[in-house]
This record gives structure tokens, C-alpha cells and sequence, in this order.
């Protein structure tokens, strides 16, 4: 079973405690009685007279040194809180005297005691009267019946004779439902604890599994591998448009299949088709992979297609040209080369130079198809600037044998326009893209349904028949079409066929231009 790894043992393991955890502390608020509670410690235990214990004499003043019996006294300051999870009300103290609490100053003996609280619970000093119980006998002293809300606390400044300095002090009466008990020595103004130990070790539980489980899901890699990795030689040919994709695509599958070598070879979508046509009879099916800007041409019947991607087209004019727009009736006369200078269009006073792939190309197949409805015009310039064939009256026309060729001419050639794949025209200087017809080349757009743009065509991947399951051939385009490859492909800025998106917008069949 694929679930089961050290990883996922570890995972559910550790989610499984969390909810226990979790249980019980449903369990302990529910089950567990929420007690009354009032705490009490000695805050401060000091010498007025002489040290006894320690031997050593103190230097006393005025009232300490007048007072008589002050030579062996102390002052004990103690604080007295309600420490627990509800509040306390006088019938909650179950002593039968009067009074509620008593406290007790082993060896030695009270001689005055005063009360103090915090300002905002100035109604308590009204329950320390004679009548209430608070008073005073020999080393007890005796401590009202006093109402306690949750968090709530008083002090006792007590005033003692006789005994030692650290001699044992304690508190003791009767709570309903609850206990007297002494908590932490502190500070003066230190607070107990606001959660009880219980509720500290399940939450400190609880953080320990959220933190393993988050240490899982960073540590762990869950990239999935190449599907059916397979060892061997594979050429790419076709589309140079297309080309940089198949690159990048090429070089990650190779470091994730040890033993794979990908030769990526593109020389036009035409001439891919052409070759893998003519060798996959003598050499198989599994040894190349044709990628093509559209459709194979009719009479290979042999080929096999797989859509791998919707990719956008721009008709590109160099800078000089200010013009951002055209309607597709006048990109057909431009190429018809019923339009010779830019000013007939409302562009600026320059020559129009079409600068336009060879017939190998798949992008001018689809400007062909998409666009004009027709084939270009004849070549008439070698260098695209100077006119070398037919009547001095006709448009100057090149051919180049790549898409990385045609922009750099754009990009130096002043009334320049040429095409290219629109992801690699937005990166290049010197030139601009054109829309047709009001609408802009953007892949976002067509794939939100808000365009019309006509440059656009699926990009194929064609094999010689269909390759053996588990061939390099197979696993390739697996790896292109459906896997990894779809994150580069869009990278690119094309749009997988196999994504939600792509799966229609590729399954549709885009009419073709109709012809002017």
C-alpha cells in the first residue's frame, strides 16, 4: 500500500494523539469538578526587634523603639486569594464559628493585625468587623467570612511578638466544594498561574503535535515522479515557436529519468512533419517526436497527435511604426502588397518590409489559415531592406528560417512586420505586437472567453504511430502533455491542453479565415 511509509505513520499517528488530547481535555472540564478554592502565602515574614535566629540586633526609631515588646518583634505580611475556577460567597465557608478562616503563627503572638486591598474591591473592608468574627487571640487570628469573586484577593499586615522569623504560618477553615490551601511564594504583586497544570500539559501536547505535523508536510517532498521513467535517445523536431518550451521541458525530464537523453532539433513545423513521416517507417515509432504549430497536412495518414497546448500568435512591427492596431481587412492587403508605405493606414511616411518565415514554418501556416484566409505573396528580398526579384513596384518580402531570425530583423528594419509566438515577440526590444481588429493578443483573455482574437492554434505532438507503452517516446509525452510540463508550459505563456481551461479551448475547432 502507497499510504503506508514512515511519513504517513508518523502523520496519522501524530493527528491521532492530538485528538485524544483533545478528548481529554473535553473529558477533564467535564468530568472534573470546577472547585472553589482560596490560596494563601506569606508574602513577607521580617524583623521589627532584634534577629534572634540569626543573632543579629536591629537599630530602631521612634514608635519601634518607644513600643514596648518590640525588642523580638516581626511583621508578617499574608495574601489571601480566591485561586480557583468560581467564585466564593460567604455561605461557602463551612466553619462553625462566625468567622470563616483561622490563622495560625506558631510560637508567636498577635499583637495587631491591619487590612488592605486593591481599589476596586474597596466593598470587602466592610465585612472585617468584631461582629463578623475578625479578630485576634494569642497566635490566631481570625479571618471574616469574606466574599470572594475568581481572581480576587486581600492582604493581612500582621503584627507579632515572641517566636522566630520563618516559623511556621498556616491557614486553615471549611470551603463548599473546595479546600484552603497554600500556593508558590511570590512577589507582592504576582498572580498565580492562569491556567491549572492539567491544561498546560495538554496544551503544550497539542502544540508539540501541530508542530511535527507542519515539520512533516516542509520536510517531506510529494512531487510525484515522472510517470514511467524509460531509459534511451529521443529527437524533438518541429516548431521553433515552440521550441523554448520543449527545451526547458526536455532538461527537467532528463534530470528526473536517469538515463534519458531528449535532442531537441527544430527547424519548422513542416519540416518536423516531414521527417518524422519519412523515417518512422524504417526506424519505428519511438525514436522521434514531431512538435507542430497546428495541424499535420493531409496524406499522413501514419502520424499520431496529441494536443499539448493553445499558444497565441502576434503580428510584430518595429518600433518606428507607431501603429497598435489593425484591422485583419487591411493586414490582407498589406500582404497582398496592395499597400506599399504605412501612411496608407494612418501609419507613418516608411515602407512597408514584410519579414515572413520560410515554408517550413508552422506559425506562417497558422497566419496563413487564421488570418490572412490565402499564402503569403512571393519572395522578392534577400536581405529584407533591398528589393531583388520582379517589377520595382512590388512589396518587399523576406524569408527567414527561424522565429528568433524574423525578430531580430523586425527589431533593426525600420517598417518592418513580421509574426512570431506572442510569448517570445513581449520579450524583445525594438518591436511591438499588433491587434487585430480592436482585439489584443492575450492568452488571459481568450481563456477567459472575453476575446476573438483569430491569431492563435493548438501546438501537436505527432509520433509515427502510437509509441510502445513504456518507451522513452511514451513516457515523454506523458511527461509533457499531462505532467510536469504543464507548469513549463505555462511558464512559456501557453495554455496546457490538459488543464480545466484547456480542455476546451483545445477540444474546439476554430473556423478558419475566410478569404477576402
Amino acid at each position: 500500500m502507497e499510504w503506508l511509509n514512515a511519513e504517513n505513520v508518523v502523520a496519522v499517528g501524530t493527528a491521532l494523539l492530538g485528538i485524544v488530547a483533545s478528548g481529554v481535555m473535553v473529558w477533564y472540564e467535564r468530568r472534573v469538578p470546577r472547585r472553589r478554592r482560596i490560596g494563601y502565602r506569606v508574602q513577607m515574614d521580617n524583623p521589627i526587634g532584634d534577629d534572634a535566629r540569626s543573632g543579629r540586633a536591629n537599630r530602631r526609631l521612634g514608635l519601634f523603639e518607644e513600643t514596648p515588646g518590640m525588642t523580638d518583634a516581626t511583621l508578617v505580611l499574608l495574601r489571601i486569594e480566591n485561586d480557583g475556577s468560581q467564585g466564593i460567597d460567604r455561605d461557602d465557608y463551612t466553619s462553625p464559628e462566625v468567622h470563616g478562616l483561622t490563622a495560625v503563627f506558631t510560637d508567636r503572638t498577635v499583637k495587631g493585625v491591619t487590612v488592605t486591598q486593591p481599589t476596586d474591591t474597596d466593598h470587602l473592608m466592610g465585612h472585617f468587623t468584631v461582629e463578623r468574627g475578625f479578630g485576634y487571640d494569642g497566635h490566631t487570628l481570625r479571618v471574616p467570612r469574606v466574599p470572594l469573586n475568581r481572581g480576587d484577593h486581600f492582604k493581612l499586615l500582621v503584627l507579632l511578638s515572641g517566636g522566630d522569623v520563618g516559623s511556621p504560618i498556616r491557614l486553615y477553615g471549611g470551603i463548599r466544594e473546595g479546600e484552603v490551601h497554600p500556593n508558590r511564594s511570590a512577589t507582592p504583586d504576582d498572580v498565580p498561574p492562569l491556567f491549572s497544570r492539567a491544561a498546560r500539559a495538554i496544551s503544550v501536547m497539542l502544540t508539540v503535535c501541530v508542530v511535527t505535523l507542519a515539520a512533516i508536510v516542509v520536510a517531506r517532498d510529494d512531487t510525484p515522479p515522472p510517470i514511467e521513467c524509460a531509459k534511451g535517445r529521443l529527437t524533438v523536431s518541429g516548431s521553433t515557436a515552440f521550441a523554448p518550451v520543449v527545451r526547458d521541458v526536455a532538461e527537467r525530464f532528463e534530470h528526473d529519468c536517469e538515463g534519458a537523453t531528449i535532442e531537441v532539433d527544430a527547424h519548422g513545423s513542416t519540416a518536423g512533419l516531414r521527417q518524422l513521416d519519412a523515417e518512422g517507417g524504417r526506424k519505428g515509432s519511438a525514436s522521434r517526436i514531431a512538435i507542430s504549430d497546428g495541424p499535420k497536412s493531409a496524406g499522413m495518414d501514419e502520424l499520431v497527435e496529441d494536443r499539448a497546448a493553445l499558444s497565441v500568435f502576434a503580428l510584430v512591427v518595429n518600433d518606428d511604426v507607431t501603429l497598435t492596431n489593425l484591422s485583419t481587412s487591411a493586414v490582407r492587403r498589406v500582404y497582398r502588397g496592395e499597400i506599399a508605405n504605412w501612411r496608407e493606414v494612418g501609419g507613418p511616411d516608411l515602407p512597408v518590409r514584410m519579414v515572413s518565415r520560410d515554408a517550413n514554418s508552422g506559425t506562417r501556416k497558422v497566419f496563413q489559415h487564421r488570418v490572412l484566409g490565402q499564402n503569403e505573396t512571393a519572395n522578392t528580398s534577400g536581405d529584407c531592406v533591398e528589393r531583388d526579384y520582379r517589377p520595382p513596384d512590388a512589396p518587399i518580402r523576406c524569408e527567414l528560417d527561424s522565429t528568433e531570425q524574423v525578430l531580430a530583423m523586425v527589431r533593426r528594419t525600420p517598417g518592418a512586420i513580421g509574426y512570431s509566438e506572442l510569448n517570445v515577440a513581449e520579450g524583445t526590444k525594438g518591436l511591438h505586437p499588433l491587434a487585430l481588429d480592436g482585439n489584443e493578443p492575450d492568452l488571459k483573455a481568450i481563456e477567459q472567453g472575453t476575446s476573438a482574437y483569430p491569431y492563435r492554434e493548438i501546438e501537436y505532438a505527432y509520433t509515427y504511430d502510437s509509441p510502445p507503452a513504456g518507451s522513452l517516446a511514451a513516457s515523454f509525452l506523458t511527461y509533457l502533455i499531462r505532467g510536469k510540463g504543464q507548469t513549463t508550459i505555462r511558464s512559456h505563456g501557453h495554455l496546457p491542453c490538459w488543464s480545466p481551461q484547456g480542455l476546451q479551448l483545445c477540444a474546439e475547432t476554430v473556423k478558419p479565415a475566410n478569404s477576402p
